[in-house]
């Protein structure tokens, strides 16, 4: 046997590595339902965002499956590896994602596909594990916490440092906004505090005769320094 045929033979051998009969498949797209199913609930519980995107979690598992599929159709055949390259090197996503931790999860369910196309389960077990724990844990590291807003009516444009000298006494502030109109004013003001003041906040500057309305908002928005 010359040295061309033996370089062939081990080249296509790595391509079928496994016995890709229906009952092989069916146990690796089993395997990697479990796991996409895993992380379709991993987004809905470890996500806390307001506007939860039921479609993209649904995406989640259907890019899991499909990935599966795409490696187990590249290790049977040499020839179908090649054309999927070739296929998808001009395929261009438009879809822009905003949010980094959907950007994390996407790639969670890629790579979890192609581990169980692969049929390496061990380590896409290993990998959900240790990915939970990491998001859990970082989530409740208090690296920072977003400003509140507080949203105030007032009926006298005179009232605006009263409230800011409440404020002013529990914490640090930003007057982010300032609508008058006659002599009404409604302002959006940025608080830094401790939660325990938070309520005592309110209740003092709804006290004051001045203010029609106040409300005080939390987000999860961006942590600015």
């Amino acid at each position: 046997m010359s040295l061309r045929e033996i370089f062939k033979k081990s080249f296509i051998q790595g391509f079928s590595r496994y016995d890709m009969s229906p009952t092989n498949i069916a146990i690796i797209f089993a395997i990697s339902t479990i796991f996409a199913l895993y992380i379709f609930l991993a987004y809905r519980l470890l996500t806390r965002k307001t506007l939860y995107s039921k479609s993209f979690n649904i995406s989640l598992p259907v890019v899991t499956l499909t990935t599966t599929g795409l490696i187990l159709a590249i290790q049977s055949s040499v020839v179908i590896s090649l054309g999927m390259v070739g296929a998808l090197s001009i395929v261009r996503l438009r879809t822009a994602i905003k949010d980094p931790m959907d950007l994390a999860f996407l790639f969670w369910a890629i790579s979890t596909g192609i581990i169980c196309g692969a049929g390496l389960a061990e380590i896409a077990s290993i990998l959900a594990i240790v990915v939970t724990i990491m998001i859990f844990a970082l989530d409740r590291i208090p690296v920072g916490k977003a400003p509140l807003i507080l949203m105030a009516e007032l009926n006298d444009i005179t009232g605006e440092e009263k409230i800011c000298a409440i404020i002013r006494k529990h914490g640090a502030y930003r007057v982010k906004s300032r609508i008058v109109k006659e002599n009404k004013e409604k302002l959006i003001i940025q608080i830094r505090t401790f939660k325990f003041f938070e309520q005592k906040i309110l209740q003092e500057i709804a006290s004051l005769d001045f203010v029609i309305e106040a409300s005080l908002l939390a987000h999860d928005g961006e942590i600015t320094y």
